[in-house]
């Protein structure tokens, strides 16, 4: 009839795992089931985190005859009672065992001085009741207010209490039983006191039951009294179906073999098994498979009160009847704590909990519960109290400030509305637009000496794939795209391989025209449009094939970098090949370095026209520009790498656009007489 014991065990676990507390004591009677109790709970305790404070065998009965024993062991606990760090005290036993804990408090403080102010939560086990008698009813049980027992479960019985209420005395002549527990509960005598000097009043017999406090006599069915009670029941119902069997000449398997006077009771266990019945709580009684009673056990909360009383309280309940995953319910809302706590949740640890943004740290020598608390590593959070270790956000997040959670990062990306991006708009346009003026101006003069020299068409060439370099920055700006980034790489390198292979056409230009003027030269044939096209196509044919070969195999595509900035998630092309983006500098950089080195040799011909000394200051810069670019764009991030590949780009052919087109403009625009044929014949004579 007693629910199996494995759920008390299961309760005790999860009591101390809602409440977190994870260091507690243990008070155990010193006897084989104690230990049996200690064998099965302490690796339960392990496995889920708790720890024991101490564990105190209590005696089962106190020897008068060994006093210096009695003394070692109220001594040696009640230095366990005053631990600071443990608030819960576990107590498996019996009612002696309560006696044993209230003596100890009652020897070192007879006035129980400290009793009110001693703060524990008690967690009795179904074994133990609290029960006062002879010289203990005036005790003081403030020292379990608060206190949380496992009992059996029971329902109320409303006929057991009017039966309790009209118990009287002479109902049960010669039940010597009832007369001592009245004499007892009454402090009375039904016999005549002996001696006029005795105070012990004569018992009447109207005394009433209901009148006595708690710890003497409860009114209401126990859990042990609820077991009994339903097992009478049972072996009622169980006779009751052997009976109408027997009346009914009904055929029963082996019940045909013996009378009912003859029963044994291990005979009645195969129908005990079957029985199922209502009793008169309305709950329903049956055993499971088990042959067990599968009522589990009630989560009571004792309040006492300044009359020496208590009061049981229901807050919870564990067992089998519960749904999937609760089989352990409690109420902490209606607990009443030890009026020491004011009402607030009880503490019971070895340390203070780590805060969130800390981790456990192991202290060497001591039980794993006591332990010290580090700070998170940089790039990692505890977003819990007490965790055991930190962890890494998610690639799409980073830690806060304090390290107790996780933030998502922003997408970054360079964009136009920004005051960088901005700039960098404003500047692209600006230079777009001055040349477009430039072109717009050549195009106006085109019949004048100085637009006509170095061929005239080379010159818009040179014009327009300025004007498209500047155009083309624009397409780094933006929360790049798939097609975006298909386009601006490969755009950017034809359209600036175009406008180098022009300035190395003006400079081979220039060179060649020299040399085909002396006389008998051999070069004469090669002065013409045909040369300068054949370069300007040959090598923008290169580098526009090096670009299809790379869209083809590994080209460019939208990317996020999760690690490159700790706040911001970078929006980004991946360049895919990284071998093919830098062939594709590496060849920007070769024509700028063969055109240098042309006009350099070509600066001091004999030329009013001649362009080699402003194309070999424009692809100074141009080198210049790139050759820093490499590293720059190598040690940033994010969108300042966009920046800088955006400036070297605006820088670059800001530099070929001046120093080529400038004085050009300056000659047309404020110094007309010098661009006449007069003027060139003069100078060339």
């Amino acid at each position: 009839m007693v629910p199996n014991e494995a759920y008390q065990y299961k309760g005790i676990i999860s009591l101390l795992r809602h409440f977190r507390w994870n260091w507690v004591g243990l008070f155990v009677v010193d006897d084989e089931s104690g230990g049996y109790f200690l064998k099965t709970l302490e690796p339960l305790l392990s496995q889920h985190g708790i720890c024991s404070a101490f564990t105190q065998r209590i005696p089962p009965e106190a020897r008068l005859d060994d006093i210096d024993n009695i003394i070692d062991i109220i001594s040696d606990n009640y230095v366990d009672f005053t631990d600071n760090k443990a608030k819960t005290f576990i107590i498996y036993g019996e009612s002696m065992t309560m006696v044993w804990l209230r003596n100890i408090m009652f020897v070192r403080d007879p006035e129980s001085k400290e009793s009110a102010s001693f703060r524990k939560v008690w967690i009795m086990t179904t074994q133990i009741d609290l029960l006062l008698s002879g010289t203990q009813k005036g005790w003081d049980l403030q020292l379990f207010q608060g206190s949380i027992a496992f009992t059996i479960h029971s329902q109320y019985v409303p006929a057991f209490t009017e039966y309790l209420q009209k118990v009287r005395p002479y109902w049960t002549e010669g039940d010597g039983f009832v007369n001592d527990f009245w004499e007892q509960a009454f402090d009375c005598s039904f016999t005549d006191p002996d001696g006029p000097a005795n105070d012990i009043e004569r018992c009447t017999g109207k005394e009433k039951l209901e009148s006595l406090p708690g710890p003497q006599f409860e009114m209401l069915m126990t859990g042990h009294s609820y077991g009994i009670y339903n097992a009478v029941y049972a072996i009622a119902h169980t006779l009751h179906v052997v009976f109408s069997a027997r009346t009914k000449h009904r055929a029963m398997a082996g019940w045909d073999k013996f009378e009912l006077q003859d029963l044994q009771p291990w005979q009645l266990h195969p129908i005990l098994c079957d029985i199922s019945f209502n009793n008169s709580a309305g709950e329903a009684i049956s055993f499971n498979a088990k042959r067990e009673m599968g009522g589990g056990f009630d989560i009571t909360n004792m309040v006492t009160f300044p009359n020496k009383s208590f009061q049981r309280v229901k807050v919870g309940r564990v067992g089998p009847n519960g749904c999937e995953g609760q089989e352990f319910t409690i109420d902490e809302d209606i607990i009443t704590w030890h009026s020491g706590f004011n009402q607030s949740l009880p503490l019971s640890i070895c340390n203070e909990y780590c805060l969130p943004g800390n981790q456990k740290k192991k202290k060497e020598g001591e039980k794993f519960c006591c332990y010290d608390c580090a700070l998170c590593p940089e790039g990692e959070i505890s977003n819990q109290t007490d965790m055991s270790d930190c962890f890494s956000c998610p690639r799409d997040q980073y830690p806060s400030k304090d390290k107790n959670g996780c933030i998502s990062k922003t997408m970054s990306f360079l964009s136009h509305e920004e005051p960088l991006g901005f700039s960098l708009v404003s500047i692209a346009v600006s230079f777009s637009l001055v040349t477009a003026f430039i072109l717009g101006i050549f195009i106006k003069h085109k019949d004048t000496p100085i637009v006509k020299a170095n061929n005239r068409n080379l010159t818009y060439t040179l014009l327009v794939s300025l004007l498209l370099c500047f155009l083309s920055s624009l397409l780094f700006l933006g929360q790049p795209g798939k097609v975006i980034c298909l386009l601006r790489q490969p755009t950017f390198g034809i359209i600036f391989s175009v406008a180098v292979s022009c300035v190395l056409a003006k400079t081979v230009t220039v060179v060649v025209a020299f040399m085909a003027i002396k006389p008998g030269s051999s070069m004469r044939k090669w002065v013409g449009k045909r040369l300068t096209n054949g370069i300007v196509f040959s090598c923008s044919l290169f580098q526009a094939s090096t670009c299809t070969v790379w869209l083809a195999t590994s080209p460019p595509y939208p990317d996020l970098d999760m690690h490159a900035a700790t706040e911001e998630i970078i929006v980004k092309c991946n360049e895919g090949s990284v071998a093919m983006f830098y062939c594709v500098l590496g060849y920007m950089g070769f024509l700028a370095i063969i055109s240098f080195l042309v006009a350099f040799l070509a600066r001091k011909l004999p030329d009013s026209f001649n362009e080699a000394k402003f194309i070999t200051f424009s692809m100074l810069l141009f080198c210049s520009v790139w050759l820093s670019f490499v590293p720059t764009y190598l040690s940033t991030r994010g969108k300042y790498t966009v920046a800088v590949e955006i400036f070297s780009i605006l820088a670059s052919s800001a530099g070929l656009l001046g120093c080529i087109f400038s004085p050009k403009c300056y000659i047309i625009m404020f110094r007309p007489e010098l661009n006449s044929r007069e003027k060139l014949a003069r100078r060339m004579n």
